[in-house]
C-alpha cells in the first residue's frame, strides 16, 4: 500500500493531522497537478504586482479584477485564482504561505525552491513523485514510466490514463521549474544548489511537522534540496545570521529553532504535533 512520504511510520492522530492541515500541508489523493504546474512563473508576477503585506482580498483583486497575470477571460482569471489558492492558500493567516511570503522577499535565488517546497506541502500527487527524483542520479534521463507508477499507486487507481498522462507531464515540469531537472524533450536530472534562504524553509516545515534535531536535516524538504545534513547546517548557519531561525550545536546534539519567525498560535498548533 502507499505510503505518503510527508507522513511518519507510525499515523499521526487525527488532531496532530488537523493541526498539520491548519498550517497549510494537504493530504490526500487529489492535487492541482491534475491540470497545472506549480506555476512558479504566475507566482512571481503575482508577488511583483503586490504589496508585501498584501491580504487575500488583495490578492484576489490582483488575479481577477485588475488581471495582473493577462488572462483572457473572467472564467480563466477566477479558475487561476481556484489553482494558485490549492497550491499556496495565499492567505497569511494560513503559516505556510505566510512564511513563503516572508522568505521569497528575502533571496530571488530561492525562488523555484520555495515553490517547489509549498507545493510539495500542498499537493499529495506531486509529493508523491518525490521519492523518484531523490532516487535519481545526476545525469540521468527522467522515465515517465516511474513517475505514472509513483502517482497510480498515490491514488489507488483514481485517475484515468489520461489524467494521470497530465500529473506526468505537470509535475516533471514543477521539477524542471525548481531546477532539479533540465531540457524539454528529455529531461535530465541536475542538482540544484540550495540558498541559505531556501534551507531555513525547508527546515521550518519539517519542524512544523514535529521534527526536531539531525532529523530536521533527513526530512522530505530537506533532502529534495539534494545536499547532506554537514552542508544543510552551514546553510543553516548563514539563515541564523539572516536571523530566519536559531541554531546550536555540540557533543552530538542539534537544537534548531524558529521562535522568532512563528507566531504565537502557529507555536501553539506546532506544539500539539509532538
Amino acid at each position: 500500500m502507499y505510503r505518503d512520504p510527508l507522513l511518519t511510520t507510525t499515523s499521526p492522530s487525527d488532531q496532530t493531522k488537523a493541526a498539520w492541515e491548519e498550517l497549510g500541508f494537504h493530504f490526500g489523493d487529489k492535487g492541482t497537478h491534475t491540470s497545472r504546474t506549480m506555476m512558479l512563473d504566475e507566482l512571481s508576477t503575482l508577488f511583483r504586482a503586490s504589496n508585501p503585506a498584501a491580504t487575500r482580498a488583495d490578492y484576489v483583486k490582483a488575479l481577477v479584477e485588475d488581471n495582473c497575470l493577462g488572462k483572457h477571460t473572467l472564467s480563466t482569471r477566477r479558475l487561476t485564482l481556484q489553482r494558485m489558492t490549492e497550491l499556496y492558500a495565499l492567505d497569511v493567516s494560513v503559516a505556510i504561505f505566510r512564511l513563503l511570503r516572508q522568505f521569497w522577499y528575502a533571496d530571488e535565488k530561492a525562488h523555484g525552491q520555495l515553490a517547489l517546497l509549498v507545493s510539495i506541502a500542498r499537493d499529495p500527487l506531486l509529493r508523491a513523485t518525490c521519492p523518484v527524483v531523490l532516487s535519481m542520479s545526476v545525469g540521468e534521463e527522467i522515465a515517465r514510466q516511474h513517475f505514472t507508477d509513483a502517482i497510480r499507486e498515490a491514488v489507488e487507481g483514481r485517475l484515468n490514463d489520461a489524467t494521470l498522462d497530465k500529473v506526468v507531464r505537470n509535475a516533471a515540469s514543477s521539477w524542471t521549474q525548481s531546477g532539479h531537472f533540465d531540457g524539454r524533450s528529455r529531461k535530465k536530472r541536475q542538482t540544484v544548489e540550495p540558498t541559505p534562504v531556501s534551507a531555513a524553509f525547508a527546515l521550518v516545515l519539517g519542524y512544523m511537522l514535529g521534527l526536531r534535531g539531525h532529523d530536521l536535516f533527513d526530512s522530505l524538504f530537506a533532502r529534495v534540496l539534494d545536499r547532506d545534513e554537514n552542508a544543510l547546517t552551514f546553510l543553516a548557519m548563514d539563515a541564523k545570521r539572516l536571523g530566519l531561525l536559531d541554531i546550536k550545536s555540540g557533543g552530538g546534539m542539534m537544537v534548531v529553532s524558529f521562535d522568532a519567525i512563528l507566531t504565537e498560535k502557529e507555536k501553539r498548533l506546532i506544539h500539539g504535533t509532538h
